[in-house]
């Protein structure tokens, strides 16, 4: 059973932010620039995507990300924290992402509000 908005954001404001672990919801793909794509169903449910989209049409969408975006990206294993991740793009980007923490965050809360994220600490609570 998912929770729901009011139960997701009870478990959230009751942690630091930096100590949440970001899980991956999506699959992706690396372009020959070496940047992300998210690949993101365009339909939940398949049969409602076979009726609704044609054949010759793609089933994804593919949200490309940048040079910032593809770094955070790979860095979500499931087993990182966000403050391991900012430490991590801190030493990869240096001046190229300061202030880290705020901007991490906020890509981070991006992607969880559109869904393509969850966090641990909310799929063990279930």
């Amino acid at each position: 059973m998912a929770l729901n908005f009011f139960q997701r954001r009870k478990i959230l404001k009751n942690i630091d932010f930096l100590e949440l672990i970001p899980v991956r919801m999506h699959e992706h793909t690396i372009d020959d620039e070496g940047k992300v794509s998210l690949i993101v169903p365009k339909f939940k449910n398949k049969k409602l995507a076979k009726f609704c989209i044609p054949a010759t049409k793609s089933k994804d969408f593919n949200i490309k990300l940048d040079k910032l975006g593809t770094a955070a990206w790979l860095q979500i294993d499931g087993n990182k924290n966000v403050k391991d991740i900012c430490e991590v793009l801190q030493t990869e980007l240096d001046k190229e992402i300061e202030p880290v923490e705020e901007r991490v965050g906020k890509f981070l809360s991006i992607l969880y509000d559109q869904r393509y994220i969850t966090f641990k600490e909310l799929k063990d609570n279930k």
